[in-house]
């Protein structure tokens, strides 16, 4: 009998429900194609969900989404729920979920693809060719730490505080992921803290070291992350994995993006294992809920159709279909087909529905 692959699609917030559609109609084609038995389902999450249930994620969906295969996100957030309690955010329905089903390892990403050069704000030679992968921790950090809050003084706002910490375990399943997965390209890892002022990245430091005694054919380098970032801009190609904290590998993975030329062009997976020992994962685009252009037809479905290929590659073990998206994606770029985020001069703009269906398109050759 053959596996019913299960399959949580979260289209979200803003163009989350756009994009969310393209991908949908990606899966199905290759599904059907391939004769993979493929069970979707839609979930509420994050502003939808608050609209619906008065929840970012009500129990009855992180219920069903923890027996999915896999998981697929649009976005969430928006302007809509910005004024709600904190602990009520449409966001807190996604780091509960990265939570509940340990989602620690997060995958992303900045692939340029030569036909979008020019649509990066640097030079074509420091970025043509370029592939790089930053493994950012997920489940820890300063995203979660406790104690966090604003203290009020008289009714006042006097203090917001935060707080980072790392337990020595943390560190060391995020640096296996990282070395193992540098084993298998090019056997180069750059760790990125901030060692010299921050006692939590200094463990962080510390810890990734023992690991590499492990991994004796990996050459390990550190960076500090202000360098780091200044160096993705400067010279990216002397990256090729780099690993990091959770607010790091939020914010240069963003810097990456514009390596690209767009963050419409990113994707993302992130990666766990529940307490029984089954693998869980979580595709999205790198890219926000973008509420400004929402409705408007004008997203790019392409980091969200490049996550439905890290799935099919992490998730289901089929390289192929991977590949065949990476493919396809390419040669509708190369045929000078863009949406409005990565258009240049002498291409022809897109919508979000054309784009995938030229997607389709050269998928069906």
């Amino acid at each position: 009998m053959e596996k019913t692959y299960n399959i949580a699609l979260l289209p979200g917030d803003g163009i989350g429900k756009e994009i969310s559609i393209q991908a949908k109609r990606i899966i199905n084609f290759l599904s059907k194609k391939n004769q993979l038995h493929v069970n979707l389902s839609d979930e509420l999450v994050g502003g939808a969900s608050i609209d619906e249930f008065g929840t970012p994620l009500s129990e009855e969906t992180l219920n069903r989404i923890k027996k999915s295969d896999a998981i697929i996100l649009g976005a969430v957030g928006g302007p809509k729920w910005e004024k709600l309690d904190f602990k009520i955010r449409p966001e807190r329905g996604l780091l509960r979920i990265r939570k509940e089903l340990d989602l620690f390892a997060n995958f992303r990403p900045a692939l340029v693809f030569d036909p979008l050069i020019d649509s990066s704000s640097l030079k074509p030679e420091i970025i043509k060719g370029l592939d790089i992968l930053i493994i950012r921790e997920l489940t820890g950090g300063i995203y979660f730490g406790e104690p966090r809050g604003i203290e009020k003084i008289d009714g006042k706002n006097f203090k917001g505080f935060n707080t980072l910490s790392y337990t020595s375990k943390e560190i060391e399943r995020i640096a296996e992921v990282a070395f193992k997965t540098a084993m298998i390209r090019s056997k180069k890892l750059c760790s990125v803290d901030k060692a010299n002022v921050l006692e939590s990245t200094e463990l962080w430091r510390n810890v990734i070291i023992d690991v590499s005694k492990r991994y004796p054919d990996v050459e390990l380098t550190h960076m500090y992350v202000d360098n780091a970032a200044m160096q993705l801009v400067r010279n990216p190609k002397q990256f090729d994995v780099i690993v990091t904290t959770n607010m790091f590998g939020d914010i240069l993975s963003d810097c990456a993006s514009m390596l690209t030329g767009s963050l419409g062009m990113l994707p993302s997976a992130s990666i766990g294992v529940m307490a029984n020992g089954e693998k869980k994962a979580m595709y999205e685009p790198v890219h926000g809920s973008a509420p400004d252009i929402a409705g408007m037809g004008i997203a790019n479905p392409l980091a969200m159709i490049l996550s439905v290929g890290m799935m099919f590659k992490y998730s289901f073990e089929n390289e192929l279909l991977s590949n065949k998206i990476i493919k396809a994606v390419k040669s509708v770029l190369e045929k000078g087909f863009r949406t409005r985020d990565i258009l240049t001069s002498g291409n022809k703009e897109i919508s979000t529905s054309e784009m995938g269906d030229k997607i389709l398109e050269e998928l069906e050759k």
